[in-house]
């Protein structure tokens, strides 16, 4: 039995029910589709359900504000996805008059799709056998043929990619590629693989040798960054705070915070205190105190955030203020958004 028919067999006894599984709009698809990007489906989920809700075709999510864009976002991460998914929604309404591209080449010229999300498009909605290459793909295919090319190395890419392509059901692919993803999910996981109840565990070269906890293999990865915040949450004898918008290329562009003063280290209240951007700021007498006693450590991909929560309580400040009441309007970081959960709590 040829590898893809085994592999549709138990996706068809399987299979996940998802919402998005019940069309083939490649609107909705490609909405999922970026929003799984690196992230698990149960945390996807709710999100694909809200968006779908608040713009249920193209034309409303790129007649959207960005703002409202970023705070339907809040708390998914990797908000470049949500800024990218706004841009070519407005790209797709008013360029190609609501029409998505109908080809994995013409997706792949989308801003935000790569490789993965224009296969899936073009394979499920399309029904072009382009085969998708993601994490549980990566896991499947190195286990089951014993792979040790690195997985983030070009060569190991290019190396799955032509693999993935030669094993799609060429008269089904939306089906293959959804079943690959889903045994990479449910039965062929990181950690603890169903190995003893697996339809290839007679042909599986990792479980015949031993490897299954080996592969797949990835290089090594980049040296975390150690980055100090000290946010200044700023609350003025009218019940009033400063936000403002990130700008810029880093991270969290868009989003709203409290003014921000970043160090090479861990600073005291002293050290704070004597920076320029804090005597700026206060200019009137001023009484602080630190929220939050240990650090916040906010872990990114290639950087950790050590933060510390200032509370900075002030007659008034030199720069634009807005009431408390209106701070939740704003889309901020989920950093910040457990803080002011911590915080409003501890004001009633």
């Amino acid at each position: 039995m040829h590898f893809h028919n085994t592999l549709i067999y138990w996706y068809l006894q399987n299979q996940r029910e998802l919402p998005w599984r019940k069309t083939q709009n490649p609107y909705y698809v490609w909405l999922s589709e970026i929003m799984l990007q690196q992230t698990r489906v149960a945390q996807g989920l709710p999100y694909f359900l809200k968006f779908k809700e608040a713009f249920p075709t193209v034309f409303d999510l790129a007649n959207a504000e960005e703002s409202m864009v970023l705070k339907l976002w809040q708390g998914l991460g990797y908000y470049s996805r949500a800024r990218n998914l706004h841009f070519t929604a407005k790209y797709i309404a008013n360029d190609l008059n609501g029409e998505f591209p109908s080809s994995y080449k013409e997706l792949l010229k989308l801003k935000g799709v790569g490789d993965y999300t224009a296969s899936a498009i073009a394979s499920i909605c399309f029904n072009e056998p382009a085969a998708v290459v993601d994490g549980n793909v990566y896991r499947v295919l190195s286990r089951y043929f014993g792979i040790k090319t690195p997985i983030n190395s070009s060569t190991g890419i290019k190396e799955f990619k032509i693999l993935a392509q030669t094993l799609i059901d060429l008269t089904q692919p939306g089906t293959y590629n959804q079943a690959i993803m889903d045994f990479g999910a449910l039965h062929c996981k990181p950690q603890n693989p169903l190995c003893n109840k697996c339809p290839f565990s007679s042909s599986c070269v990792a479980f015949e040798k031993g490897l299954v906890n080996d592969l797949p293999i990835k290089e090594m990865k980049l040296k975390v960054k150690k980055r100090f915040f000290n946010y200044l949450v700023i609350n003025t004898w009218d019940e009033k705070t400063v936000l403002s918008q990130r700008t810029g290329k880093g991270i969290w562009q868009g989003l709203y915070q409290f003014p921000l003063i970043e160090t090479d280290k861990a600073i005291n209240e002293q050290k704070l205190i004597a920076s320029e951007k804090f005597q700026s700021l206060f200019l009137k007498e001023a009484t602080i105190s630190l929220f939050n006693q240990v650090d916040v450590v906010h872990k990114l991909s290639h950087q950790h955030l050590y933060t510390k929560f200032w509370i900075v309580k002030t007659p008034e400040v030199e720069i634009k203020t807005i009431p408390w009441n209106e701070v939740d309007k704003h889309p901020v970081p989920v950093l910040i958004d457990k803080f002011l959960d911590a915080f409003l709590n501890k004001k009633k």
